[in-house]
């Protein structure tokens, strides 16, 4: 049979899949190890109260069961027991706008984590707050989205720049923005591409960035549009392909 190891930690899920008739694959992003998929077995039975702690959106505490002296090896772990830390998703699913953020959050999660096993301390605890503030409903679902995406560029060293010219560093406001360029650029150092936002929409940007709040509630609903869409073009440029589940969140 080999070596059987236990393991602890706690994680977010991310997503489930149906496996045979009552199991299902989870994917979890955990302090300790990263992204895991590990499978529960019997979750789908009705009678089952071990699959309600394993739906999305659920910060919890997973014991796995793993061959070998590694979570992430030979097969899949089984999640054997789970304790919910935070039900977040309560708080998330019944409402269409937090629910649609919420999915986009954890879809950029999982992408920003590409590789099992590895572990990813700044995007899990990013990922925790997020949902947090997500669920408390202190702001408008799509402003805490869009910070959440920011910061994830940010810890996957894709920061970019609203103030500074991205490419030579000439002090801002610069008037030009370039996904590809990094963000702010200035006349000089412009390229193909470029676009002329409203220097309110920058602001905004640059707010939920380092999580000035009181900004970013103040910014009318045109402006919090127009910076969504520079966000999604960031987003888009630096993941090489776009957010399936950022089609169905509401626009401010």
């Amino acid at each position: 049979m080999g070596r059987m190891s236990l393991f602890r930690d706690d994680g977010i899920v991310l997503r489930t899949q149906k496996l045979g008739e009552a199991d299902r694959i989870i994917t979890l992003l955990t302090r300790g190890n990263g992204r895991v998929r590990a499978v529960a077995r019997g979750v789908r039975r009705t009678k089952s109260k071990f699959g309600a702690r394993l739906e999305p959106f659920t910060h919890v505490d997973v014991q796995f069961f793993a061959r070998g002296s590694a979570l992430i090896g030979r097969g899949l772990p089984l999640c054997t027991q789970t304790e919910i830390l935070a039900p977040y998703g309560q708080h998330i699913v019944g409402d269409y706008a937090r629910y649609t953020a919420g999915t986009a959050m954890l879809e950029t999660a999982e992408r920003f984590t590409d590789h099992e096993g590895e572990p990813n301390v700044q995007q899990y605890l990013l990922l925790v707050g997020g949902l947090r503030t997500l669920a408390a409903g202190a702001h408008a679902p799509g402003l805490v989205l869009d910070a959440f995406l920011l910061r994830s560029l940010a810890v996957g060293g894709y920061a970019p720049s609203f103030a500074d010219c991205a490419r030579c560093g000439l002090p801002g406001p610069n008037r030009f923005f370039s996904v590809s360029a990094g963000g702010s650029v200035c006349g000089d150092c412009r390229v193909p591409g470029s676009v002329v936002p409203s220097p309110e929409a920058v602001r905004l940007l640059g707010a939920l960035l380092t999580g000035d709040w009181e900004t970013a509630d103040a910014a009318e609903p045109r402006h919090v549009r127009e910076g969504s869409g520079l966000v999604s073009a960031y987003l888009h440029w630096h993941l090489e392909r776009g957010l399936r589940s950022l089609r169905f969140v509401e626009k401010g």
